[in-house]
């Protein structure tokens, strides 16, 4: 078997690459992956240095929306899982031109290259983002998608139409909506790296508005398990969420990561609150927990610790990314 994956040269997709090359899901024991990725200022080549000398990895650097690419691509794979987006939230408020371009274009692109060639089963990945903002209780997979910024809304379009190519042309999709995630190789711009960087080096932090807003916190290991979950039996036209289960405001995860870097609130500057800045996100994962046997296994403490410490020993890897 074969395999497609966009956006692999990412955080999120480099986990999943590197895991299914290094033999962490049964299912991809034998299957090879092709790696499509752009290398955008957040694609990384060295986030494949792990396995790139595996003969069951092939690198392709092009752009999804390149449908003579994506073409000669889909006849020679059995399956796509879709990573590759544009996903900054504040990039899309500044700019919404590129997430429209990559994240629905580009998606639409591939769907169609998966009906021509038959694929067995397309992946698309998603973001909790999509539904907007919820004060109580958690989203199930039936609510309504009312995103808030630029880059949901593209994200909420994309979903839409792996949807609709599903309904009409019988594509097998599944659809997964994730929340916040965080780990080794994540890109500098996101909150987590961002402020064990800052810090790091001495600098201060913005905390967004008065920092209450909440977040659920994922480990990418266990996204990218439960992705490899729906992969490997989601049933199709099905959406899945896929959440850790740790919620926290921004402040409190601040304060963790303050005491993390053994500084105090004076390393922390308020700045004035994003433009349509979520207050809450919350997913249900019932759904996938009970057909797929999905549960969150990382700690966040030791998952942040260990996060932690990967960029104290990686200073090579984000010190030339830090203002790409």
């Amino acid at each position: 078997m074969k395999v497609l994956v966009t956006g692999g040269a990412g955080f999120i997709g480099s986990h999943y690459v590197r895991q299914a090359v290094g033999g962490a899901y049964p299912a991809l024991a034998d299957a090879h992956v092709v790696v499509l990725d752009k290398l955008t200022y957040a694609g990384v080549r060295a986030n494949l240095d792990p396995v790139a000398d595996s003969p069951r990895l092939r690198f392709v650097h092009g752009d999804i929306c390149d449908a003579g690419l994506v073409d000669e691509l889909m006849s020679e794979v059995d399956e796509v899982v879709h990573f590759a987006a544009e996903s900054h939230v504040d990039r899309s408020i500044a700019g919404a031109a590129a997430f429209v371009e990559t994240n629905v274009v580009g998606t639409q692109t591939l769907l169609d290259g998966a009906i021509r060639h038959g694929i067995e089963k397309f992946v698309h990945v998603s973001t909790d983002e999509v539904y907007g903002s919820i004060d109580e209780g958690s989203w199930t997979e039936d609510e309504p998608l009312l995103p808030n910024s630029p880059y949901s809304a593209s994200k909420a379009s994309s979903d839409l139409l792996a949807r609709a190519y599903h309904r009409t042309h019988h594509l097998p999709v599944n659809i997964t909506r994730c929340s916040n995630n965080y780990g080794p190789y994540q890109f500098p711009e996101k909150v987590i790296p961002l402020f064990v960087t800052n810090l790091m080096d001495g600098e201060q932090v913005p905390l967004y508005g008065d920092g209450l807003n909440v977040r659920d916190w994922l480990h990418v290991d266990d996204h990218c398990r439960g992705i490899e979950l729906v992969r490997d039996g989601g049933r199709p036209g099905e959406i899945y969420n896929i959440g850790g289960g740790t919620e926290l405001t921004n402040r409190e995860l601040t304060e963790r990561l303050v005491a993390a870097a053994g500084k105090d609130w004076s390393s922390v500057r308020p700045v004035e609150d994003r433009k349509g800045h979520d207050r809450r996100y919350s997913v249900d994962i019932s759904k996938i927990s009970a057909e797929l046997g999905y549960a969150p296994a990382v700690p966040f403490d030791e998952g942040l610790a260990a996060t932690v410490a990967w960029y104290h020993d990686h200073r090579e890897w984000w010190q030339p990314l830090r203002h790409a």
